[in-house]
């Protein structure tokens, strides 16, 4: 496997900043300040970890314009106008150039009637499915299920294991970590006269927006009818679970293990916890923030804060938690008084 090498004047250049010491070393990977070794990359941005730029043994730190070295100091030094914004944008720089694969591994199956853009990569044991269109730059690790009729716009990535079940659209410049499942029947069942379930056929999609993340091992199921859809630049995390027909506005953000049910809207510029459980067939509005391991049963108006299960308003959840935290205390004094009334008749 190759080793990316950068050295202190190329990184300098990405990030417009100042170099001290020597311009040509080089590193080859990243580190904490507090574990940094030779080769290595870190940065300085919280005054906290200030001592450790005195031991690090990492070849380069990036610090702050206004920082001035008390000690002699071992790493070259690049100076930017923010230390943690340009390490995060040195991380997204890495992080592209090591999964700027292109090319088609082998073996591969992919449909004669699949249509795919320049510069495109597609790992060994993946599948592309019959009229599937997969845009430029598009990054299609192996093991990866796409279903027939599939669209993927450009610069999207797919991460190993991923499953795309027929009909599905996804935007560009998304994310799908391993194991995530879109497209999956949603649960649709009807009980007939004999009390069996019959399945009721799911015939929609899932549409992905641009710019929506979505967490190793989530599950997005398709629309009975039309499309269960997740608006542009929607994040969600690991272990979600999103049902049928379900609606998530732009920008909302959801937490591990959380379940909403079927035919729910969600509004725009939520963040919904871990743990959460979501009802079917509400309507949560914007900017709503629900804590985690709350259970939300009915509709939510915008700009709400809401805990507990049944869940309701987080002010009044922390008034009653007081009491409850309380109640083995109020149960005693209410049994004394029960007994200082009886002395008294």
């Amino acid at each position: 496997m190759q080793v990316m090498k950068f050295t202190a004047s190329q990184i300098a250049e990405i990030l417009n900043g100042e170099i001290v010491g020597n311009p040509d070393v080089e590193v080859h990977t990243l580190s904490k300040i507090e574990e940094g070794i030779p080769g290595s990359l870190t940065f300085l941005s919280n005054p906290k970890y200030t001592s450790f730029i005195y031991t690090t043994e990492a070849s380069i730190a990036i610090v702050n314009h206004d920082f001035v070295s008390e000690n002699e100091i071992k790493p070259t030094l690049i100076k930017v106008e923010n230390a943690y914004s340009a390490f995060t944008k040195l991380l997204e720089y890495y992080n592209f150039a090591k999964n700027n694969k292109v090319g088609i591994e082998s073996p591969v199956y992919i449909s004669q009637t699949a249509s795919y853009g320049k510069e495109v990569y597609i790992g060994a044991f993946s599948h592309i499915g019959e009229n599937v269109v997969i845009g430029d730059h598009v990054k299609i690790h192996p093991n990866t299920f796409i279903g027939d009729n599939v669209k993927i716009k450009s610069n999207t990535t797919l991460f190993a294991g991923v499953k795309v079940y027929s009909d599905c659209e996804i935007g560009s410049h998304c994310y799908i970590n391993s194991g995530a499942i879109i497209g999956a029947d949603g649960f649709g069942f009807s009980p007939d006269e004999n009390g069996e379930y019959k399945k009721i056929p799911q015939i929609g999609n899932v549409i992905l927006e641009d710019g929506v993340d979505i967490g190793a091992a989530t599950t997005i199921d398709r629309a009975t009818l039309g499309s269960t859809i997740i608006r542009k630049g929607v994040k969600l995390d690991n272990q979600i679970q999103v049902a049928h027909n379900v609606v998530i506005g732009e920008n909302t953000v959801i937490a591990a293990q959380t379940g909403i049910a079927g035919s729910t809207k969600i509004g725009a510029n939520c963040q919904i916890g871990g743990q959460v459980g979501i009802a079917g067939h509400i309507t949560i509005g914007d900017n709503v923030k629900i804590v985690g391991q709350a259970g939300v049963t009915k509709s939510i108006k915008s700009n709400e804060i809401i805990n507990g299960t049944p869940a309701f308003s987080n002010l009044d959840y922390n008034k009653s938690y007081v009491h409850f935290k309380n109640l083995p205390k109020l149960v005693n004094d209410i049994k004394s008084l029960q007994k200082n009334l009886k002395n008294d008749l």
